[in-house]
């Protein structure tokens, strides 16, 4: 299974598609190593803040497990509906990285060897017309 890995820092996002199945089994709020998914990412220390699956549900901090969870939800994670008293029921993911899993958002916690600007520059650029 192939995981889309974003990564953030100060509003410059580098994405990234690796296979590393060491990620699976962390939770949201864990750190890793970023040479543990790319070897681009030597000496980065990278936190878990997100996940999403195939499906695009959300996967939620405090919500045990890898499967789904049912939450009465008002305005605020998981739900922009912002009419007073509304409160919906939604579908959520728990916290743990499974099989399922297909994006990962992450933050740099610690740079490594290469600048994060110098990874962060879009490779596919359109080129100027002459």
């Amino acid at each position: 299974m192939t995981f889309k890995i974003n990564i953030s820092q100060n509003n410059k996002t580098y994405n990234l598609e690796s296979e590393a199945e060491i990620l699976i089994g962390k939770k949201i709020g864990e750190s890793f190593k970023g040479d543990d998914i790319s070897q681009e990412l030597k000496g980065y220390q990278l936190k878990i803040t997100g996940t999403s699956d195939l499906s695009g549900i959300p996967g939620k901090k405090k919500l045990e497990g890898q499967g789904y969870h049912r939450e009465l939800l008002t305005y605020g994670f998981g739900m922009k509906d912002k009419r007073k008293g509304l409160r919906k029921r939604k579908t959520l993911r728990g916290e743990e990285i499974s099989l399922k899993t297909i994006q990962i958002n992450t933050q740099v916690l610690k740079e490594g060897e290469k600048k994060f600007s110098d990874l962060a520059i879009k490779k596919d650029l359109p080129e100027e017309k002459k």
